[in-house]
């Protein structure tokens, strides 16, 4: 049984002014860092649009954050994504933000994985960001810029088990984020990559950290306390504030010090 709980989320302190009116767009935006990263940017006046397949909770979300859009979709289908994005850039009036978040990190066993389960993991960690990121390369173009933050993982770099898979394509974050931030630096985009640590989610809380989990924290964490969803998202509003305007192919991690 955990004894960790999660912790108030406050996004109130540092006003970027640059992100007033911004449209941002969010993938896998209904629960966990996705949420927070929602009401991050909607709290900076930001014009917010997100997807995620879950869409009981994405309606609850956008009805308790003012201006927020949300349209479900399953980012497995590519055309299905593209399609919902298309609506959320029209909803927002286009694109200078895009934080392709979405991620699933169910555990596999080696011997257990499958061809087709290995492309259904990389289906949903690994090939939306590319096709999100695709989708809104022509708004963000017409605009004269933009920001798109790629939210990694610390699972790879602690050497997390059983999730090899998963572990893998939260690394090609990172290639994936410096060679976008080459092809598209001319057009004015920023691309960074944020690899958060193990953070206090309601998933996490609910199937993961156990008085092991609470052990390694504590041991490996150099500052005492745990990661929440707001720590995450409000290295994401700096990435995507003209505050980073020199800032491209980066890696940023948000872990306490584990790594």
């Amino acid at each position: 049984m955990n004894t960790t709980r999660l912790a108030p989320v406050h996004f109130a302190g540092v006003t970027y002014n640059s992100l007033a009116g911004q449209g941002v767009i969010v993938t896998g935006g209904a629960g966990g860092i996705g949420a927070d990263i929602v009401r991050a940017f909607a709290a900076q006046r930001c014009r917010v649009g997100f997807i995620d397949r879950d869409a009981a909770a994405g309606r609850a979300l956008a009805q308790d954050v003012p201006g927020a859009v949300f349209e479900p979709c399953d980012v497995t289908d590519v055309a299905a994504m593209q399609a919902a994005i298309a609506k959320l850039q029209a909803a927002v009036g286009g694109v200078d933000v895009l934080v392709n978040n979405v991620a699933h990190d169910e555990r596999h066993r080696i011997d257990e994985i499958t061809p087709e389960y290995f492309d259904q993991r990389i289906a949903v960690n690994l090939r939306p960001h590319f096709f999100a990121t695709q989708a809104v390369l022509a708004s963000m173009r017409a605009r004269g810029g933009g920001s798109i933050v790629n939210i990694g993982s610390g699972s790879w770099k602690n050497k997390t088990p059983n999730l090899p898979i998963y572990a893998s394509a939260k690394a090609a974050m990172l290639g994936l984020t410096r060679c976008l931030a080459r092809d598209l630096g001319r057009d004015g985009i920023r691309v960074n990559c944020i690899v958060p640590g193990w953070t206090m989610t309601e998933r996490q809380l609910a199937l993961w950290v156990d008085e092991a989990g609470e052990r390694a924290m504590d041991e490996n964490h150099c500052i005492p306390g745990r990661i929440v969803g707001a720590d995450i998202a409000h290295m994401a509003l700096f990435l995507a504030a003209d505050t980073a305007r020199m800032i491209t192919a980066q890696e940023f991690v948000v872990d306490a010090g584990w790594a």
